[in-house]
């Protein structure tokens, strides 16, 4: 099982080198930021102060944040699982109480160093994970999907999908030069352009507990939730007076699987396949006075979406399947390529986006709002079983041809922060997600056929109050209600329609944080 317990975890990060970035609104903190005050000199300070804990040039930080929460329609959880069920989900099936992790902040530790190393010119790094509060293992959103394979739906616990996988650094692990002149140039696994826009322009802050564009990935990744941190990415920024700029773009990794286009194919007819998940991105933006503005466009081939959990598709009993479409129309024949375990089955498209998002302050209010546009196609370059997901995970089935025409999903945001007092913020946001028909010849006005790929909605809002109780430690409380209708509301992408269990979702939840 790919887990690490919270000793190994404790083991490495006496070492320095673990973390999430993570700090009051789950904002990164960058590595070439100049430090807010002295390093902490004794334990009272790092208690009472938001003093950062540095050696050398060298800082460690981190979050612990967990509550308790009630869901209308849930699932059991489990220790893989890093967002809680605030959002509506198409397997919940009952209400329950639970404990809900990671609510404001996600749960990590990480160190960043930033060192001169001649007049001017500074060498930056950053290494950071995600750990889940409640087990002590690292995120991980490929094992909740395997761990249900084969399942009935039933029985099924909490399942997603994400760019945490269970890597040692599932956040980032980056490092290269920075310049107050010249800008900042790094190489790793980065978080995405629109990953970081997201934690700037949500209300919430990229809260799972409160806000739909933090749990659910897809504004963020341009597309997908598994595309909000790229692999072996270059990222530069710079700010030149009131404007900054931002490049991105991710080189080619892993393997391309073993496809074939046949009726029917075994692992001795299909061909093997070169990868070609390149990304790049943009993005322009400035401040004047009160009001920050940006505008962010992502382009993401090969990416992918993890079916979470494809009912019955994988079990010891059934074949493995590399597929055209969503209906499993070219079944391997004879053995399977891979094994049977720890594999993933998911959607393979071309994706592009666009996003422009707005913050303003009129004290003692901050107002949000913000829009993207994302156009999905079948991919230029398919992918066959045994392709790579991230986490080093391979695919068991994939669908190249899931489209019958472009898939165009749109997402609205707004929202509004009170603070009430120097201590305590008072946060409400709206979000809402529209797509389109992209499945040809419609069958979205029969009922019988109702299908996944029909036009739909999804609405979430959610009311919070925050109040510090030190610099370091804060408690909140709060309610989120989500809803779903049309083919969003179709569970199962595969035939005639499954519908959810139940269209909407009402989730309250408190808890506390700690952060440093």
């Amino acid at each position: 099982m790919r887990s690490v317990k919270w000793g190994a975890l404790a083991a490495l990060a006496s070492a320095c080198v673990l973390g999430q970035v993570a700090r009051a609104q789950n904002v990164p903190i960058p590595a070439d930021a100049p430090a807010a005050t002295e390093a902490c000199s004794s334990g009272k300070e790092f208690l009472t102060t938001s003093c950062p804990l540095s050696w050398y040039g060298v800082t460690l930080f981190g979050t612990y944040d967990i509550g308790v929460g009630w869901v209308s329609h849930g699932l059991p959880e489990n220790g893989y699982n890093y967002e809680g069920e605030s959002l509506i989900n198409r397997n919940g099936n009952h209400s329950q109480w639970l404990i809900a992790p990671n609510n404001l902040s996600q749960t990590g530790l990480g160190v960043k160093a930033k060192e001169e190393f001649t007049q001017g010119y500074f060498v930056v790094f950053t290494a950071s994970t995600g750990i889940n509060p409640q087990s002590g293992q690292l995120a991980n959103a490929s094992a909740t999907d395997y761990i249900n394979n084969g399942l009935p739906r039933g029985s099924y616990s909490e399942a997603i999908d994400g760019a945490r996988a269970g890597q040692v650094f599932n956040d980032e692990f980056d490092g290269g030069v920075s310049s107050v002149q010249f800008g900042t140039l790094t190489f790793g696994r980065q978080r995405a352009l629109g990953t970081d826009a997201m934690l700037q322009y949500d209300p919430a802050g990229g809260s799972y507990a409160f806000s739909y564009i933090g749990y659910n990935g897809t504004m963020a990744g341009g597309g997908d939730t598994e595309d909000t941190r790229w692999d072996d990415a270059m990222k530069y920024r710079l700010v030149y007076g009131p404007l900054h700029f931002g490049a991105m773009y991710k080189f080619v990794t892993g393997s391309g699987g073993c496809y074939s286009d046949a009726a029917t194919w075994s692992a001795a007819t299909c061909t093997a396949e070169q990868p070609h998940n390149t990304a790049y991105g943009f993005d322009l933006g400035g401040e004047y006075a009160s009001l920050s503005v940006d505008f962010v466009f992502q382009q993401y081939n090969q990416a992918i979406s993890v079916l979470n959990p494809l009912l019955g598709a994988q079990s010891a009993t059934q074949p493995y399947q590399a597929t055209t479409n969503s209906i499993n129309t070219n079944p391997i024949t004879g053995a399977n390529l891979i094994g049977l375990t720890d594999t993933v089955y998911g959607i393979v498209t071309d994706n592009h986006a666009f996003m422009l998002a707005a913050k303003y302050t009129l004290d003692p209010f901050k107002f949000f709002a913000g829009y993207e546009h994302v156009k999905y196609t079948n991919p230029s370059n398919p992918l066959g079983v045994g392709a790579t997901d991230q986490g080093d995970y391979f695919m068991s089935g994939v669908e190249d041809n899931n489209l019958d025409s472009p898939k165009v999903v749109q997402i609205w945001w707004t929202g509004a922060k009170y603070s009430f007092d120097s201590k305590t913020d008072f946060t409400v946001a709206w979000y809402h997600q529209l797509q389109n028909d992209f499945r040809s010849p419609t069958t979205c006005n029969d009922v019988a056929g109702f299908r996944s790929s029909c036009a739909g909605t999804l609405n979430e809002v959610s009311l919070y109050v925050d109040h510090h109780v030190t610099k370091r430690f804060d408690v909140f409380a709060g309610i989120a209600y989500s809803d779903v209708s049309g083919g969003l509301s179709i569970a199962i992408p595969h035939g005639p329609g499954v519908p959810y269990y139940h269209n909407n979702n009402t989730a309250p939840t408190l808890g506390g944080r700690f952060t440093f």
